[in-house]
C-alpha cells in the first residue's frame, strides 16, 4: 500500500503557522501604533485575511492525521478571502465594518475551537486545555469587538489589534498541539483499491 505524501500537510501547517505569526505582528502593530490611517489599516488587514484564508483552505484539504485543526477551515477560509478582498480594494473608511465582520468571524472561530479542544481531549492530547482556554479568551474578545464599545478610532484600532493577536495565538496553539506530520501515514481506506473492490462485491 502506498503511503501518503506529507507535502500537503507540511505546506498547510507551515503556511498557517506563518499566517498566525504575521497575525501576531499585525496585532502588535495595531496596538502599538493605533494612529495609522484607516486606509493603511484596511490594506494591511486585507492582505493578512487573504493570506490566512488561502492557507486555511489548503489546511482543510491536506488531510492531517487527527483532522482537528482544519475541520472547519473551508467555510472560514472562504469567509476570510471574501473579507480580505473587500478590504484590499476598499480600505478607506472601513474600520467599523472590519471590526463587526472580524468580530463575527473571531467569535465563530473561537466557538469552533472550543469543540476542537473537546475532541482533542477525546484523542488523548494532554494540553487540550490550552486550546480551550485560548478559544474562550479569543471568543470573548470577538464578542467585545462585535459589540463595539469604543468611542474613538484610536481605542477601536487597539481593540482590533488585541483581537487579531488573540486569534493568531489561538491558531498557533491549535496548530502546534494537534497537527501531526506522520511520514509513513497510509491513505484513507476510502481512497484504497481494497475499499473499492469491497464495495463492488
Amino acid at each position: 500500500m502506498q503511503v501518503r505524501s506529507v507535502l500537503p500537510i507540511r505546506t498547510a501547517k507551515l503556511g498557517n503557522i506563518t499566517a498566525a505569526m504575521l497575525g501576531c505582528l499585525l496585532g502588535i502593530f495595531l496596538i502599538a501604533d493605533p494612529d495609522r490611517s484607516t486606509a493603511a489599516i484596511g490594506t494591511l488587514a486585507g492582505i493578512f485575511l487573504i493570506v490566512s484564508g488561502a492557507f486555511r483552505i489548503a489546511g482543510y484539504f491536506s488531510k492531517d492525521l487527527y483532522r482537528l485543526a482544519f475541520q472547519f477551515d473551508l467555510p472560514l477560509g472562504i469567509l476570510l478571502l471574501l473579507l480580505g478582498t473587500v478590504l484590499l480594494f476598499r480600505p478607506q473608511d472601513l474600520l467599523r465594518f472590519l471590526c463587526i465582520a472580524l468580530g463575527l468571524y473571531v467569535t465563530a472561530d473561537g466557538m469552533f475551537r472550543l469543540q476542537t479542544a473537546v475532541e482533542a481531549k477525546r484523542f488523548g492530547i494532554p494540553r487540550w486545555w490550552a486550546i480551550f482556554a485560548a478559544a474562550a479568551v479569543t471568543g470573548i474578545f470577538g464578542i467585545v469587538l462585535l459589540i463595539n464599545p469604543a468611542s474613538s478610532v484610536r481605542v477601536l484600532t487597539r481593540l482590533l489589534g488585541i483581537t487579531i493577536l488573540a486569534e493568531s495565538v489561538m491558531n498557533l496553539i491549535t496548530l502546534l498541539l494537534t497537527v501531526k506530520i506522520v511520514h509513513n501515514q497510509k491513505p484513507d481506506i476510502i481512497d484504497t483499491q481494497g475499499y473499492e473492490t469491497k464495495g463492488e462485491s
